[in-house]
C-alpha cells in the first residue's frame, strides 16, 4: 500500500513513468504486534523511474524523524516498487506517536507518515484464508534462520574488484491459494541488490536459479539453495539486501505476505 504524498510533492506517484528524472516516494506497508508488547513498521519504497537507479545518503534528504534521521532505511532506491524492505519496531507505548520519512530526489521532496493506526495492520507471516507462510531464509545449513521480514544479518569483508561469494539456503511451504495449481516454476525465487554503500555493486548471475536440494529432515515441502558472486567498485561499508519470494509474488499481491529479508555486511578494502 503506498501512502500519497504531501502537497508540496511535485509530482504525484500516479504520473506516468518516465526512464529518469523523476522522484522516489517512501511506502508505508502497515505494522504488526510482536510477543513482547513492542510494534514493528514495515516499509518500502517507490522509484519513479524505469531506469534511473538513486543513491540517496542519509541526512536532509534521507532521513526518519523523530529519532533519527537514521533508522535503518536504504539508500540505494532500485527502479520501481520496492516491497516490505526494512522494518522499524518502536516501543510498547509508543501510541498515537507518528514517525515520517523524507526523501528527496531530482528535485522533488515526498513525505510519507508513518503510526500504529489499527487500519494499516497487517500479518507478514501468515496469509488469511491458505495459512501461507513466507520462505525460510539461512547463510549456512542448520544456521540462524529469518522468515518474514526479519533481523537476520551476515558480515562478511571483501577486497575491490574481486568476487564475493554470497550463499543461501531457502525452504518453503510451497502453498497456493484455493483451487488454483502449483506453478511450473520453483516455489522460492531470491534476488539481491545494493542496499547501502559507496559503490557500484555487480551480481554474477543477477537472478541466481534456485537449485533444489533434498532435506535431511522431515519438513517443508521445498528446499533449496542459491548462490551469486558480488563485484565492488569501491572500498568502504555496505550491506547487501537479500529478498525470498514465494509463488504469491512480490508484494504477495498486495495482502503483505509472504516474502522474507535478510542483509549482509561487507567490509570491503581497496586493492
Amino acid at each position: 500500500m503506498l501512502i500519497p504524498t504531501v502537497a508540496r510533492c511535485q509530482v504525484l506517484p500516479l504520473e506516468p513513468w518516465h526512464n529518469a528524472g523523476q522522484g522516489v516516494t517512501g511506502a508505508f506497508e502497515g505494522w504488526f504486534k510482536n510477543s513482547d508488547g513492542t510494534s514493528t513498521m514495515l516499509l518500502g519504497y517507490f522509484n519513479r523511474n524505469l531506469k534511473q537507479e538513486l543513491d540517496i545518503p542519509i541526512g536532509p534528504s534521507n532521513r526518519i524523524e523523530p529519532g533519527g534521521p537514521d533508522q535503518g532505511q536504504p539508500t540505494h532506491f532500485l527502479p520501481g516498487r520496492g516491497w516490505g524492505v526494512f522494518t522499524i519496531t518502536v516501543p510498547r507505548d509508543f501510541g498515537a506517536g507518528k514517525l515520517t520519512w523524507t526523501l528527496a530526489a531530482n528535485g522533488e521532496t515526498a513525505e510519507i507518515p508513518i503510526s500504529l493506526n489499527p487500519l494499516w495492520e497487517v500479518n507478514p507471516f501468515s496469509e488469511v484464508g491458505i495459512g501461507n507462510t513466507p520462505p525460510v531464509v539461512r547463510f549456512a545449513p542448520g544456521g540462524p534462520s529469518a522468515q518474514g521480514p526479519g533481523t537476520l544479518s551476515q558480515s562478511l569483508s571483501a577486497t575491490v574488484s574481486e568476487p564475493v561469494s554470497l550463499t543461501v539456503w531457502v525452504s518453503d511451504d510451497a502453498k497456493v491459494a484455493a483451487g488454483a495449481m502449483p506453478p511450473k516454476t520453483p516455489p522460492v525465487t531470491v534476488s539481491w541488490s545494493k542496499y547501502r554503500g559507496p559503490g557500484i555493486v555487480t551480481f554474477t548471475p543477477e537472478k541466481p536459479p534456485v537449485e533444489r536440494i533434498d532435506s535431511v529432515t522431515p519438513g517443508p515441502i521445498f528446499s533449496g539453495k542459491t548462490a551469486v558472486t558480488a563485484l565492488f567498485s569501491l572500498p568502504g561499508e555496505y550491506e547487501l539486501l537479500v529478498v525470498a519470494n514465494d509463488w504469491s509474488g512480490e508484494g504477495g499481491r498486495g495482502f503483505q505476505c509472504c516474502w522474507t529479508t535478510a542483509k549482509v555486511k561487507v567490509s570491503v578494502r581497496p586493492k
